[in-house]
């Protein structure tokens, strides 16, 4: 082999890069984190204890279809408009918390609002809203809003950073105000990647709203509660295999449409 071929060996401080330091610090945490595997420690047939779980399953009960379908539709309903209501409010959040766009003051006061907003689950902030609006779908609406809200302004926030000021800053030498450069020279920019953050909310917010029906804020999560609480595991299975089918639908709907937003953008 020609030695003027050979791959120069970098020293270890070089070779030592930051994806290298952050692999090595995860391994650590790792072998700090093996104490975890040790459960309950009983010695207990864990194979044996899932089979006659999962045996209570089949075959599934589908007599309670109907009931499912209605539910769904609730469901559907709750992440649809908890998904509106978190786009209109994200949007004037995403422009305060963009640096190249707001003061860093604003910028700051903004990022620590959708911190603080994000801290909470989905699930306890549904359990907050049935706590001041009682049992209901519009709980759901407005825990899954809030929850919502905390990771589209972080999305749409970054997606302002990403766009080209200059057409924009074009636009307001040639006379154009802040919301006439903003609309003409920002959004359009941003918008098909503000449309898949928000398709890829609405996809969340379905599954989440399977979820939270546990504490009371209406969807398909209630029936699981119920069944799960009676015991009836061959109908807890029907719930589980329409969620499947309705989030696999959504799947195939949502990559679809990203394709062709993806599209539009190049």
């Amino acid at each position: 082999m020609n030695e003027d071929l050979k791959i120069p060996k970098l020293p270890l401080r070089e070779r030592f890069t930051a994806f290298g330091a952050t692999l090595l610090l995860f391994l650590i945490l790792i072998l700090i984190s093996l104490p975890a595997l040790e459960g309950a420690g009983r010695d207990l047939d864990y194979a044996a204890n899932l089979r006659r779980f999962v045996g209570q399953f089949f075959p599934p009960d589908f007599s309670v279809a109907g009931q499912l379908l209605r539910a769904i539709g609730e469901t559907v309903q709750i992440a649809v408009m908890a998904t509106a209501f978190a786009v209109v409010l994200a949007l004037p959040l995403a422009v305060a918390g963009a640096q190249n766009i707001a003061p860093r003051w604003l910028n700051l006061l903004t990022r620590m609002i959708l911190n603080a907003v994000r801290t909470l689950p989905s699930l306890i902030w549904a359990l907050l809203a049935v706590a001041v609006v009682g049992a209901n779908s519009l709980a759901g609406i407005i825990g899954l809003t809030f929850y919502s809200l905390g990771y589209l302004g972080k999305f749409f926030s970054d997606a302002f950073e990403s766009v080209d000021t200059e057409i924009a800053d074009g636009l307001r030498q040639t006379g154009a105000d802040r919301i006439q450069a903003f609309q003409y020279g920002l959004l359009p920019q941003v918008k098909p990647l503000i449309l898949s953050h928000a398709l890829w909310m609405l996809e969340y917010n379905i599954r989440s709203a399977a979820i939270i029906g546990y504490v009371g804020a209406g969807g398909i999560g209630l029936l699981l509660h119920t069944f799960q609480e009676f015991g009836q595991w061959r109908k807890f299975c029907t719930v589980l295999i329409f969620i499947l089918a309705l989030v696999t639908l959504l799947d195939f709907f949502g990559e679809w449409l990203r394709g062709k937003l993806m599209k539009r953008r190049s």
